[in-house]
């Protein structure tokens, strides 16, 4: 079975050219044209990962994220925003509120669909796994992370630097090495991708952030 990418997009040629390069590439595919209707197909078909749009009419795409992001239900769905906003501060926000990669427009399609499966590849745990540091488990079977027994809520991209940096757990990891282990990047990156979502575990991590050391000028390692 295929997985199901919803592609949310009001104009109508790129949502064609969208849709048909992630069809060739062997994925079911859903649509809408409108934050609304997205969050409602989002909730219904629960796709495995959502490619979106930022401005949108009726509910812009930051909102749908938000309010996805907000909900267990659809919290765990992965988004990829596509936009024509190119500023810094516009892809910095987009990560901060949960979303996985951020594609700016004019894109190539071959590259998108090529983010799509290494997202989708970074959701796949490995069977029957657990790694644990003290009271905090990591199990990549489920795709679960819990903290004194209590689940906390992480992006798929979250999820797979965490599970990187702890199986690395000691070892020096390099802002550039994790863009290639975790985001499935080559060659030239923005390596402040890398920091916002360190940032972001962090604070999901809260008293357990310390866990995560910044190394100057290198990286990051997980403590030992």
């Amino acid at each position: 079975m295929p997985d199901t990418i919803l592609v949310v997009e009001d104009e109508q040629d790129v949502l064609d050219l969208v849709v048909y390069h992630l069809k060739k590439a062997g994925y079911h595919t859903l649509s809408a044209r409108d934050g609304i209707t997205a969050l409602a197909k989002a909730r219904d078909m629960l796709p495995a990962l959502m490619v979106l749009d930022l401005m949108l009419p009726q509910l812009d795409g930051t909102e749908v994220c938000k309010r996805l992001k907000a909900d267990p239900k659809t919290a765990s769905v992965p988004i990829l925003m596509l936009t024509a906003k190119a500023e810094e501060v516009d892809r910095i926000l987009g990560l901060e509120l949960g979303a996985d990669d951020y594609v700016t427009k004019p894109f190539s399609p071959r590259e998108l669909v090529l983010r799509v499966k290494s997202i989708l590849g970074r959701v796949r745990g490995k069977p029957s796994e657990l790694l644990k540091h003290g009271e905090l488990v990591v199990d990549l079977a489920k795709h679960e992370v819990t903290l004194k027994s209590k689940p906390i809520e992480l992006t798929a991209t979250e999820f797979k630097l965490l599970a990187t940096l702890l199986e690395r757990r000691g070892r020096v990891q390099t802002r550039d090495r994790l863009l290639t282990d975790v985001w499935g990047y080559e060659g030239e990156m923005d390596t402040r991708t890398v920091d916002t979502h360190v940032r972001r575990l962090r604070e999901k991590l809260g008293k357990a952030a310390d866990l995560i050391e910044t190394v100057r000028g290198v990286g990051y390692r997980f403590a030992e």
